[in-house]
């Protein structure tokens, strides 16, 4: 039997363990620009964009001083933010330049445009934009064909203003 979930299915927060929670909220909310909605005390904190409850959880529970997982183990690749339009991605980027964090790459995949960093805690963070559905590269047989391709970062923070 197939099961196919509901399409308007969504992720609907993404909860980390991170080792300092000041410095995660000065991440996640001074430079990528999200809201803290609320703290639990000195260990957890609830962060979004919009209003919404949370996006984003942060807690030292079985984390505080903890280091980053070791390169080769299982775990979170990335935590991506989808971006409303291109202008907004690179508002974003341009923040995240400004504040000093280094871009460990970036991609134009057909669908989207991506920059990839990493927390404080070393987490992955994928910042992106979707092209408009009509827009994404197929093949001849209408499959999806999605790529690998170089971003030019510089036409990109040339939206930024």
């Amino acid at each position: 039997m197939t099961f196919t979930t509901h399409p308007e299915t969504r992720i609907g927060h993404v909860h980390l363990r991170v080792s300092d929670l000041e410095r995660a909220i000065a991440f996640y909310s001074g430079v990528l620009g999200f809201e803290l909605q609320q703290r639990y005390g000195t260990e957890a904190a609830f962060l979004s964009a919009g209003g919404y409850h949370h996006h984003i959880g942060l807690n030292t529970w079985e984390s505080k001083g903890g280091t980053p997982p070791p390169s080769g183990h299982t775990g979170l690749y990335h935590t991506a933010f989808l971006y409303p339009d291109r202008t907004a991605l690179a508002q974003a980027l341009k923040r995240v330049l400004e504040a000093g964090i280094a871009l460990e790459g970036a991609a134009d995949h057909g669908v989207s445009e991506a920059v990839y960093l990493s927390d404080p805690d070393g987490n992955g963070v994928e910042l992106y934009r979707d092209r408009a559905p009509e827009d994404w590269p197929r093949d001849a047989q209408g499959n999806l064909k999605m790529a690998n391709s170089r971003l030019d970062i510089e036409a990109l923070l040339a939206e930024a203003g």
